[in-house]
């Protein structure tokens, strides 16, 4: 189960840590071309305050665990960024984007998921 958790852990982590990374330095016109339709009409200072909420997020899946230093941090930004993925695919899903909602709730349960085994 723990190597199961890592793996998930490392998944949602890095892809977190992309999106956020792009929210961070591109304008929204760019990251709706590179395909994070998600933002478009957002201003730009919500889109940062997300992609920023989505770096600490990452490295709160990964740094407490990996460092035995506060655990229930890894939980804590599990359920996090699981609540974030409701109102992104409520956009989505206004947007009518089959395919981002999926990802969305994959997302969501992955991250459900390794708040669940973290916390037991």
């Amino acid at each position: 189960m723990n190597g199961i958790l890592w793996i998930l852990q490392f998944i949602v982590a890095i892809t977190f840590l992309y999106s956020g990374i792009n929210k961070s330095i591109y304008s929204e016109r760019k990251l709706v071309e590179r395909g994070q339709t998600g933002v478009e009409g957002l201003p730009l200072t919500l889109i940062r305050f997300i992609g920023r909420s989505e770096i600490l997020g990452s490295m709160g899946l990964i740094l407490p665990s990996l460092l035995h230093l506060f655990p229930v941090l890894t939980v804590i930004s599990a359920i996090c960024l699981a609540i974030i993925m409701i109102p992104a695919a409520l956009i989505h899903y206004r947007r009518n984007e089959p395919k981002n909602i999926l990802t969305n709730a994959i997302l969501f349960l992955m991250c459900v998921f390794i708040a669940y085994g973290r916390s037991i």
